[in-house]
């Protein structure tokens, strides 16, 4: 026998539903008038030093407990303002929720005049300036270095050809390692059916387009799918302005400087020169096996930028004795983004960061 039917319930339901309907036609509205956009990279922040297009922040906090200093260091091909996309979804947030002093390295937009920057330029030249500059901030003698998706491998390459210098501890996420795992666009390099200089402009770099499609290549029907979410939800004023947020970033790609790529390709996508040992930076032999600060490599398990098993080799090939393998079950970008993250995955790797400093000097 069926069950009656509560009319009051019935009702309940119709007034959400409506509810829910003028809500979303009116959040539509706003999102393709595109008012009303969310701010982002909010935390208070003051630039310490500059250089070329480089910009050193160092975010305000009356709560600096540990040290050394955090710097974060951002990929080349993305805006750094991921690391605090807006509040309650801001790595930078929970960092210094937990008593750290955090530094954000911000690379710039490159142009015709840094087309000729190398992996020597960021690694060699950029990164010891702004590491040396956070040092003289802060008046320590050492950093935690921490790097996210190409930073890392940035950071990596920085600490493999300056393995003596000031970092005490050193933490990338989502940063792959072996290219023979990263899909599609990266075989294409790597075999050769593409040449890099097909893909670089008029100002000798690669532009921020061709990157845009490239991420788009790894999930065709990405779009599809993320307008049917939103169109699920556009009558919550929170998933919009969190859906806004993340992918207004997404779509702010920036050059990638050409002598950069064309050193990645064949560093990483043709050597492989991570996982067969084979890297040269300013002329000399560097290796993974010389970075023996306690490090940590964090694995998203359901990264399709840099797919698990791209990431999963590295822990194995540094040289490190404190080292940490953290399998986080997020995304490329969850890692760092997000209700969750904020709850779950940035406070894991915060902690992890915690546990490796001592007392701050102020």
């Amino acid at each position: 026998m069926a069950s009656p039917i509560d009319p009051a319930a019935v009702v309940g339901r119709v007034r959400r539903d409506v509810g829910r309907n003028m809500a979303r036609a009116r959040n539509g509205l706003k999102h393709l008038a595109g008012v009303d956009r969310v701010k982002v990279g909010q935390s208070p922040r003051d630039e310490i030093w500059t250089h070329d297009k480089m910009a050193l922040y160092r975010y305000r906090s009356d709560n600096r407990v540990y040290g050394p200093p955090v710097l974060l260091i951002m990929s080349l091909v993305s805006k750094s303002y991921i690391f605090d996309l807006r509040p309650g979804s801001s790595f930078v947030e929970v960092l210094l929720g937990k008593g750290l002093d955090v530094f954000m390295l911000d690379w710039g937009i490159p142009d015709h005049l840094d087309s000729e920057n190398t992996h020597e330029t960021y690694c060699d030249d950029y990164l010891p300036m702004a590491i040396e500059r956070t040092i003289e901030e802060c008046g320590v003698d050492e950093i935690t270095l921490l790097g996210y998706c190409y930073g890392g491998v940035l950071a990596l390459l920085h600490q493999a050809g300056h393995p003596e210098g000031p970092v005490r501890n050193l933490a990338v996420m989502a940063t792959p390692i072996d290219f023979t795992k990263m899909g599609p666009m990266a075989s294409m390099v790597a075999e050769g059916r593409m040449e890099v200089d097909d893909m670089i402009d008029d100002t000798g770099n690669v532009p921020a387009e061709a990157m845009l499609n490239s991420f788009r290549l790894l999930r065709p029907t990405g779009d599809v799918s993320g307008y049917a979410t939103l169109w699920q939800n556009l009558w919550n004023d929170e998933y919009l302005e969190s859906y806004q947020a993340m992918t207004g970033w997404a779509r702010d790609q920036i050059p990638f400087p050409g002598a950069t790529m064309r050193q990645s390709v064949r560093m990483f996508n043709r050597e492989n020169g991570f996982v067969n040992d084979t890297l040269r930076l300013g002329g000399r032999k560097i290796s993974l096996r010389d970075i023996t600060v306690p490090f940590l490599s964090v694995l998203a398990e359901k990264d399709h930028i840099a797919p698990p098993e791209s990431v999963a080799p590295l822990v194995g090939l540094v040289g490190s004795v404190d080292k940490t393998d953290m399998r986080l079950p997020a995304g490329h970008v969850g890692l760092i983004v997000g209700r969750a993250a904020s709850k779950h995955t940035m406070p894991t790797i915060a902690d992890w960061v915690v546990s490796r400093s001592g007392k701050s000097i102020r």
